[in-house]
């Protein structure tokens, strides 16, 4: 039986082989590798590409949230306001600089932060909040940022997912004070290695986020503050440059994919996460929910489809977090999504047959 596997980057890559290889020959010539020329005409192309004023390349998508929350003066003692149905890097990036984790529970259809909890959870040590853009899908951000002006605090997009997503007709990146994307190798961008990146239009926090990222230092030597070393290097961001001029259209080809997807799901019993209205998602991720999770992926399994669960552990019941209390408190919205969802296989380059196979075997569910 044909394995159709969860995501395949090679296919991706041996369409833009020739133009990969031209970019990474150019910087091994070029005898410079870190903060270049090719670092700043990425962080030139993908500002334009979300509509910002301000992208600064990073070591990862970790780093870009932490170092914006440091850039933000967040630390000891205040409070950062996170979904608890996430990745871990976005609780890790506000424990990274000692700040306290806040969660706040999804909206069960779309499974991003809700809006309507917000306000519930705001004190006066609360400074920021992180709504994540799960899926590619956009979080409702009129509401988010309502709530944060009323409060007077600030929004960081964890964008990692949302490459290309828009939200009302405005791109990811742009939605909030900041944003942090991920370009891990599977992500809608993705580099051949590690890479990250900060999006905002606020100046003094671009000047920030640019000291903190290079050892607090402007001019080799003389270091202004405690940086750290999380750069973007040459390499990656040549060919970031070559894989973002395709970016919109391995987005659309995800959509067709998922057009197709929907259609067979309908009355199968297994419930299709999809965006908001108003919204475009980048279709980071197909995500659905059943009941019988564990047996819909074993049938799949079967039928030659690998899946994936994003994600099998909340981060409040992660052995990382053991340590927190909140006081009996518990996040069931979450632990309930955790044991529910499943990834179906979707990326650019997926073949018709490929798609067909998925579609027979969910054509074979029987709920």
């Amino acid at each position: 039986m044909t394995k159709v596997p969860f995501l395949d980057l090679s296919v991706q890559h041996r369409a833009i082989r020739e133009d990969l290889v031209a970019a990474a020959t150019a910087v091994i010539d070029s005898g410079w590798y870190i903060l270049g020329g090719e670092v700043q005409a990425f962080e030139r192309e993908f500002a334009a590409f979300c509509g910002v004023k301000h992208c600064i390349g990073v070591g990862n998508g970790l780093e870009a949230l932490q170092i914006t929350l440091r850039a933000m003066n967040v630390g000891p003692g205040d409070e950062v306001i996170v979904p608890s149905n996430t990745f871990i890097a976005t609780w890790l990036a506000v424990t990274g600089v000692g700040a306290t984790i806040v969660p706040v529970e999804p909206d069960p259809a779309s499974h991003n932060l809700d809006p309507a909890l917000l306000e519930q959870a705001i004190t006066a040590r609360t400074k920021v909040i992180i709504p994540v853009h799960l899926y590619g899908h956009p979080a409702d951000m009129d509401p988010i940022n309502a709530v944060a002006q009323r409060h007077g605090l600030k929004v960081i997009e964890d964008a990692a997912q949302a490459h290309g997503a828009l939200y009302r007709g405005r791109k990811a990146g742009s939605l909030g004070h900041a944003a942090g994307f991920s370009f891990y190798p599977g992500k809608n961008l993705g580099a051949l290695g590690d890479g990250g990146a900060v999006t905002t239009d606020d100046d003094e926090l671009a000047d920030q986020i640019r000291l903190i990222r290079n050892y607090g230092s402007k001019k080799k030597y003389e270091h202004l503050v405690k940086g750290c070393n999380s750069r973007l290097d040459e390499m990656q961001a040549a060919l970031l440059r070559v894989k973002l001029r395709s970016l919109e259209q391995g987005n659309e080809a995800r959509r067709g994919i998922v057009a197709r997807y929907v259609a067979e799901l309908a009355n199968r019993g297994i419930e299709v996460v999809e965006p908001l209205p108003d919204t475009v998602s980048s279709w980071h991720l197909f995500v659905v929910s059943a009941a019988d999770r564990e047996r819909l992926r074993t049938h799949l399994q079967d039928h030659g489809v690998e899946t994936m669960i994003h994600y099998p552990v909340a981060p409040h019941l992660q052995p990382a977090y053991a340590e927190l209390d909140y006081g009996g408190r518990t996040f069931p919205i979450a632990e309930r999504l955790q044991n529910r969802v499943l990834s179906l296989p979707l990326f650019p380059g997926m073949t018709e047959q490929q798609v067909d196979q998925v579609l027979g075997a969910i054509a074979a569910w029987r709920p």
